[in-house]
């Protein structure tokens, strides 16, 4: 009888007030939900050719306006007359002379605003 006894215990702790099994805790199948819910799901779509074009030459169009605009820059720069002012910038911030002569370039032959933009 204490056997009988036993097994009313073990059958009244598997189950609760409303008569239902209570659920073992699940310590493994947790970690799968939770992967699914912040891994990225990325769709893989097929790009079309026509697409791909378009994009390449949107961005060919906009290189080659600003080397077009680079170069034009360049040619303004260019016209600009530097005097001896060059020797005196490369002398006072010990600089080469091409960095000397596109900063005095830059503002126009001014030294005064060529030499506060190498301090900057």
């Amino acid at each position: 009888m204490a056997a009988e006894g036993d097994v009313d215990l073990d059958l009244e702790a598997e189950e609760n007030c409303t008569g239902k099994p209570t659920e073992k805790p699940r310590k493994h199948d947790s970690g799968a939900a939770d992967l699914e819910k912040v891994t990225d799901y990325a769709e893989e779509k097929e790009i079309s050719s026509s697409n791909l074009e378009t994009a390449m030459s949107v961005i060919g169009d906009r290189r080659s306006r600003e080397q077009k605009a680079k170069q034009e820059r360049e040619k303004e720069l260019a016209k600009v007359t530097i005097k001896e002012d060059v020797e005196l910038i490369m002398g006072e911030m010990e600089i080469s002379r091409a960095v000397a002569e596109r900063s005095l370039r830059e503002h126009m032959g001014n030294v005064v605003e060529a030499l506060i933009a190498l301090t900057n």
